[in-house]
């Protein structure tokens, strides 16, 4: 599909990045671009999580238990081992794709009423019912969606102690942290103690979690399975909208084929372009010049954009989406979102459910009589992750 395009990409990151594989910048940070050294540092053993408010978190009590996002080694692994059950392809299909069918019955119930909605709002009602299934929040009181709306704002400010703004920032998102504490993972805790159930949350409390703990792990996946999918599933509508060839082609196919165009848009458009590591060995990788020797205490920023492009992993016309693409260095390997969901120890457990859903959500979208985007949508970015946020894209059909 797209072949003819030079570039098929919706979100253009600017300023254009160097094609350098492995470099180091003025600040002394280490930048990945290429594929298999971008694989490399997330696959290894000899790094720990950086960046993503780790610093803030850090500052934490040494009681308090760390989100499984921010910790590494044994803990970690037994962490996602036993929780890995939750996410399981299979799984996924048993128990959570009547749930998706039935979320998307109602989130595009409005849409065949009113004929035209926002997309992001249609796409966040959804993924927010379908994590709070997963991780258990099924006990909220009205408004999670405000909740969350405010806990993960378009803009973030800088919370702090030095100013007025600061200071600002810092009491409203301990408001934030406090309401959703309030309205929806305490009402969730005592439920699941009344009755436990087979999701994350009774795991938690069977691990002897606190609280604190809890909504921590909580948030902690509310922003991986709420805000990414979100964004996710407007970024692929917008190709879908905006290339007939390829809409046509997702129309048409089984789901098997449907999964596949999906999976490329994400390799083209990861919506977390950016991680960090930090080394705690010495650690080698393949430079454009021969082997680079990155020291133990370094900070390693690694471009997901950059390495899902990169032509020595996915040959030709890498900015263009070509479902079911192989890997050139190894012919039987399919493509799919390549780096898109991290790898490694911290790859995202719910891709599985990420994919699924979008592609329940969409293909009936786009069965719905006359479909059409009527406003192109409005593009803003969380430089920090290299993350970007879809708005006012508005959709509508024709009368019923």
């Amino acid at each position: 599909m797209n072949e003819a395009a030079g570039n098929a990409r919706k979100i253009d990151r600017q300023p254009a990045h160097a094609t350098c594989p492995v470099s180091r910048a003025g600040d002394g940070t280490w930048q990945v671009r290429g594929y298999a050294q971008a694989r490399a540092v997330l696959r290894s053993t000899g790094t720990l999580q950086a960046g993503l408010g780790i610093e803030t978190v850090e500052k934490l009590p040494a009681r308090v238990r760390r989100p499984v996002l921010y910790r590494d080694g044994p803990e970690h692994r037994e962490h996602r081992r036993q929780t890995a059950r939750y996410f399981t392809p299979r799984r996924v299909d048993e128990h959570y794709r009547d749930l998706m069918i039935r979320i998307t019955g109602e989130q595009l119930a409005p849409l065949r009423a009113a004929g035209t909605a926002q997309l992001s709002e249609l796409s966040f009602g959804m993924a927010i019912e379908v994590a709070s299934a997963v991780i258990g929040l099924t006990d909220s009181r009205p408004g999670i969606r405000r909740r969350l709306e405010a806990f993960f704002p378009e803009r973030f400010g800088t919370p702090g102690l030095t100013s007025p703004h600061g200071v600002y920032w810092l009491l409203r998102q301990n408001a934030n942290w406090l309401r959703i504490y309030l309205a929806d993972v305490r009402p969730a805790i005592r439920a699941h103690r009344r009755e436990p159930r087979d999701d994350l949350i009774s795991h938690l409390i069977a691990e002897g979690c606190s609280d604190a703990e809890i909504l921590g792990e909580c948030l902690t996946f509310a922003a991986a399975g709420m805000v990414t999918t979100r964004e996710f599933i407007c970024v692929a509508a917008w190709h879908l909208f905006t290339d007939g060839p390829l809409l046509d082609h997702y129309r048409a196919g089984n789901e098997q084929q449907r999964l596949a165009i999906l999976h490329e848009i994400l390799r083209l458009e990861p919506v977390v372009a950016r991680l960090s590591r930090r080394t705690t060995t010495a650690l080698e990788l393949a430079g454009a010049d021969g082997p680079v020797t990155i020291s133990a205490g370094e900070l390693i920023d690694i471009f997901l954009d950059d390495a899902n492009t990169d032509p020595q992993a996915v040959g030709s016309r890498p900015l263009s989406v070509c479902p079911g693409r192989t890997l050139d260095e190894d012919p039987g390997t399919t493509a799919l979102s390549l780096l898109s969901f991290g790898d490694g120890p911290h790859r995202c457990p719910g891709a599985a459910i990420a994919i699924l859903e979008s592609d329940i959500f969409l293909s009936r979208l786009f069965a719905l009589k006359g479909i059409r985007m009527t406003t192109p949508p409005r593009v803003t970015f969380k430089d920090e992750i290299g993350g970007y946020e879809i708005r006012d894209l508005t959709v509508a059909t024709d009368p019923s």
